[in-house]
């Protein structure tokens, strides 16, 4: 593997300033493998956990996320800074996830250990809880499944949009540049998303309330 996209929860990635992100793009144009190095590492996590909200599993999350840098270092040369960088490198993640569903590489699978810390916008593959009782543990596991599984079914772009939105905190504005939509088709989306995720949880009212 190319670079080390299996982050642990307690791994942060590393934050620059603006003009630092500058600095380190413009040397990784001059061929500055050390700064691409560095780029990889300031936005490891969040490409990785964008791949994940959007695959569904690790393996494929895993496999999204190094393609992705593989692009990014190759096409880097061509980032003229119109867009922001993080709005580029989601477009290239997204870009990358619908090729390999094209190319019907994507076998999703999703155990019951994992799900999708969305509090802390992380992954984990346990619940962690310093003192849970097993019933709790077993709830909280079966309601967390049930959500992967739902947003797993819903179309490629309503399942992209919802974890753009609501996992990474990404403006309308944001996301219609990522997927090359008008804002009006976004939020249209986005409300076919809730409205279908919501119809897909309520046959678990034991569970959602």
């Amino acid at each position: 593997m190319l670079f080390n996209t299996s982050r642990t929860k307690s791994e942060k990635d590393k934050g620059v300033s603006r003009a630092e992100e500058q600095a380190l793009i413009a040397r990784c144009k001059d061929g500055d493998i050390s700064a691409f190095d560095e780029l990889v590492r300031c936005f490891q996590k969040r490409v990785y956990n964008f791949a994940y909200g959007i695959a569904g599993n690790y393996d494929d999350a895993n496999d999204v996320a190094q393609e992705a840098f593989v692009r990014v270092f190759n096409s880097i040369g061509t980032f003229r800074g119109d867009a922001n960088f993080t709005t580029w490198i989601y477009r290239i993640v997204t870009n990358v996830y619908l090729d390999e569903r094209k190319k019907a590489k994507s076998h999703r699978h999703t155990s019951l250990d994992e799900y999708i810390d969305l509090d802390e916008n992380s992954v984990s593959r346990q619940i962690e809880d310093e003192s849970p009782l097993p019933d709790e543990v077993a709830e909280n596991k079966e309601r967390n499944q049930i959500v992967r599984t739902a947003i797993n079914s819903l179309p490629d772009y309503q399942r992209i949009i919802m974890t753009l939105y609501h996992l990474h905190d990404r403006s309308y504005e944001e996301i219609a540049d990522i997927l090359h939509l008008p804002i009006g088709t976004v939020k249209s989306r986005l409300n076919r998303a809730r409205q279908a995720l919501k119809e897909i949880l309520e046959s678990n009212t034991e569970l959602f309330g």
